[in-house]
């Protein structure tokens, strides 16, 4: 009989580039050794994913980073994630983010630089979009923000509302769902520094401040957040590494920690993991550290649901790998890796 209890890990990969779709992987709490029970090659590119619940149970999904782009759910009570249904066309490009927010699910279209919203059928699967948000707007990196470029969609902590983070146009946009329909319309927009390229941004766990990382410019924009109003408002910046060997980087992935005193940055080309310490209230970060990510171009880095360790998604060298982090530091130390090739992101559940 299947362990209940158990913690298992997702993870996507880059098919194109010769990975096998979605890994599945039992998760060792004592080590976080990462074990592969198995894999479904059921949709092209599947780089980011998600978790959901509907009337059967948990729900994996996964974008379809394709030209055009779809998304896809997985039923997960059996051994393997099961497809429920085709993939379904977004209405945009390249998706490379999505999210859940209020009985719905969300992409951010890089290719397109639009948001797609998708109602859910009440086993979870996602029907045809119910509106997609375009956005307008350039920046100055010569080919990289000729256009917009949306790259994360994420809920805020109150669940009211949802940040989009474009990269093309240097904003974080602040969108309302029609909570009937589900059609997404702006509400506001906070403006970085041009060239910046945000690409993600993750939140403190107060749930009042947010830490926006830009791509392009090697930065973490600090940003305090009103729920009430549904305002970002920036107020510091900080650089990734103390002696400046970040800058190089393009920087990828937020964690912060679940006491919120530690910001963990993964940056590639310098392959790395920057380590930040966080004041009490979190309004300022501090570099301390850089560490090796353990493989090259970490396009991922997430902590599992113990809070005690980090994994990294080394796409360009094809493993999963993982490290035990210092309470008192902060800083992480390798612990093992899972060869996993063409890897994008990691998802426990």
């Amino acid at each position: 009989m299947e362990d209940k209890g158990a913690v298992r890990a997702y993870i996507g990969s880059f098919t194109s580039a010769g990975g096998r779709g979605i890994t599945v992987a039992e998760v060792d709490p004592g080590t976080g050794e990462l074990t592969v029970t198995g894999t479904v090659d059921a949709v092209p590119n599947p780089s980011y994913l998600a978790l959901g619940h509907a009337e059967g149970g948990p729900v994996l999904y996964a974008v379809s980073e394709t030209l055009p782009g779809a998304v896809a759910a997985f039923d997960l009570s059996g051994p393997l994630p099961r497809p429920l249904g085709a993939p379904v066309p977004v209405r945009g490009d390249e998706p490379t983010h999505l999210a859940l927010s209020q009985g719905h699910l969300l992409t951010a279209n890089y290719g397109s630089g639009s948001v797609s919203v998708l109602p859910l059928a009440a086993d979870g699967a996602p029907q045809a979009p119910s509106g997609v948000l375009p956005n307008e707007g350039s920046g100055p990196h010569p080919g990289r923000q000729l256009a917009p470029h949306a790259h994360q969609v994420l809920p805020d902590p109150s669940g009211r509302w949802v940040l989009g983070v474009d990269l093309g146009t240097d904003a974080v946009r602040i969108l309302a769902l029609d909570p009937a329909t589900g059609e997404p319309t702006l509400h506001g927009q906070t403006a970085l520094p041009p060239g910046t390229g945000p690409r993600h941004l993750a939140f403190h766990p107060s749930g009042r401040l947010a830490y926006v990382l830009g791509e392009l410019r090697p930065v973490v924009t600090v940003c305090r957040w009103d729920a009430a109003a549904g305002v970002l408002a920036p107020v510091g910046e900080a650089p990734l590494s103390p002696d400046g060997s970040g800058d190089a980087g393009l920087p990828s992935a937020p964690v912060v920690s679940r006491d919120g005193r530690y910001l963990w940055v993964a940056v590639r080309g310098t392959d790395t993991i920057a380590v930040l310490a966080l004041d009490a209230d979190g309004e300022r970060a501090r570099p301390v550290a850089s560490v090796p990510c353990g493989g090259a171009w970490p396009r991922d880095l997430v902590l599992d649901p113990s809070g005690t360790r980090l994994y990294a998604a080394n796409e360009r060298s094809g493993d999963v790998t993982w490290f035990d982090v210092d309470a008192a530091t902060g800083l992480p130390r390798r612990a093992g890796s899972l060869a996993v090739p063409a890897v994008s992101t990691v998802l426990f559940g």
